[in-house]
């Protein structure tokens, strides 16, 4: 079955006979009572949001843990089950009956981890099936593909798992929305680790995947590193997908590097880490030093398809759900008793973004997007997993806590893979969004 029936027949289940009507509903009303026209107001109708993220290709199944993390979020939000964050969310307008009193409902498509295909899906679903907002992504190269997509439309972007400096730095926009952490604050979360655990007199070797988060992701521990008093011995870039990297890993053990730093993600780092092992580099001692290898950004899928070589690996996180704090013990049960398994950051920032999107069509009364965009600006808020967390208005990132982990030396299930070791307040994460340059756009909607 193809991607676009599969996505089809999950809009019909989950709408049914309204599909029609509210795909071709009219243009009405703001909250602040004056007419208004904007794409795809459901008026009426049942809200429409679509879910695209990458359910084939290099990272499908970050993209497949999200959609589950997505598919939570919505059931809580119209009332199901047992409200997950919901109920530890403060502030929040949601009542569990929806948003503004009409049942969410969804729409599905596949990334491809494609950027291209992200765009064409993000397009889909706006112009025919009249998502109200858009979600999704495991690239940044999805994320800005289809972020300028929907603000040239009108329709607001919450991402999903995007990384890159650039997704809210110089290709924010005003409808773009971005809850990850991204690859600034990793380097400043995990400088003062590595240089406490490695010292500050070492010689790095960067391999790096070969697009815009790649190169961000690079740019910024190298930073970080180098402000340590690091030198960087080289930076090689790597095609995405690929499954051998021993013609990339063989100059490193020649280059006089006593660290390599796999700037890589999902499959591909998979694939890397436990080819650096085989090589013997964990076991060298080179300039007199044990070699070492640092992941600077993890999941935990990641770290369980690389097995026994995540082991006492350093990098950052997102979110883990082995945290301690109310919102992340709620949504682990929540997932936890949906799909039998404990969630990843993929699915929990997928989650988050969902209800931060429709806590602020509550607040602001309208699924007008200037208004809904005015509400989540500045929002601050706690609850969500990564305490106090503000959204900030400059440039529509999210700052919270960023934590360090560490490959767990001792593993008690397949899941029991990382273990944080750090935590960086979000103040020691803030930075000038200048430094980034960009500009959001105006509030003002286009027609779709």
């Amino acid at each position: 079955m193809t991607n676009q029936k599969i996505g089809r027949r999950r809009l019909l289940k989950t709408m049914g006979a309204g599909f029609a009507a509210t795909v071709a509903s009219p243009l009405v009303f703001t909250g602040r009572g004056h007419a208004q026209e904007f794409c795809n107001n459901p008026g009426d109708k049942n809200p429409i949001i679509g879910f695209n993220v990458p359910q084939t290709g290099t990272y499908a199944e970050e993209g497949l843990e999200q959609l589950k993390g997505y598919e939570l979020a919505v059931k809580h939000i119209n009332g199901e089950g047992d409200g997950g964050m919901m109920n530890t969310m403060t502030p929040t307008s949601l009542k569990g009956n929806g948003i503004l009193g009409r049942k969410l409902q969804y729409v599905t498509g596949d990334t491809q981890t494609n950027t291209d295909a992200a765009r064409d899906g993000a397009r889909r679903m706006i112009e025919r099936d009249g998502a109200i907002m858009v979600t999704g992504c495991v690239t940044t190269g999805e994320a800005v593909a289809q972020q300028a997509l929907c603000h040239e439309l009108g329709v607001i972007y919450m991402s999903g798992l995007t990384h890159g400096n650039d997704t809210t730095g110089k290709d924010k926009r005003r409808y773009g929305f971005r809850h990850f952490f991204n690859g600034y604050m990793s380097g400043v979360a995990i400088a003062p680790i590595l240089a406490e655990e490695y010292g500050r007199d070492r010689k790095a070797y960067h391999l790096t995947a070969d697009y815009n988060w790649g190169w961000t992701r690079e740019e910024s521990i190298m930073n970080a590193t180098e402000a340590l008093g690091w030198e960087t011995v080289k930076a090689v870039r790597t095609p995405l997908g690929i499954g051998d990297y021993s013609q990339y890993l063989t100059p490193v053990l020649n280059s006089g590097a006593d660290v390599l730093i796999l700037n890589h993600y999902g499959h591909d780092m998979v694939n890397s880490l436990p080819q650096a092992v085989q090589f013997g580099m964990r076991d060298r001692m080179i300039n007199g030093k044990q070699f070492e290898l640092i992941v600077p950004m993890f999941s935990e899928l990641m770290a369980v398809g690389a097995g026994d070589a995540v082991k006492g690996i350093i990098g950052t996180q997102n979110w883990n759900w082995q945290l301690e704090d109310a919102g992340s013990k709620a949504f682990t049960q929540s997932y936890g008793a949906a799909y039998g398994e404990p969630p990843s950051q993929s699915a929990h920032t997928g989650y988050v973004q969902t209800l931060l999107y429709a806590d602020a069509v509550e607040r602001a009364g309208t699924f007008y997007p200037p208004e809904v965009i005015r509400a989540l600006e500045d929002f601050e808020f706690d609850g969500l997993g990564n305490g106090p967390t503000l959204y900030r208005g400059s440039d529509h990132q999210c700052f919270k806590e960023v934590l360090v982990v560490r490959g767990n030396e001792n593993p008690t299930s397949r899941f029991d893979v990382l273990n944080v070791i750090g935590k960086t307040p979000r103040e020691e994460v803030i930075y000038d969004p200048a430094i980034f340059g960009g500009e959001l756009g105006p509030y003002e909607p286009n027609q779709c």
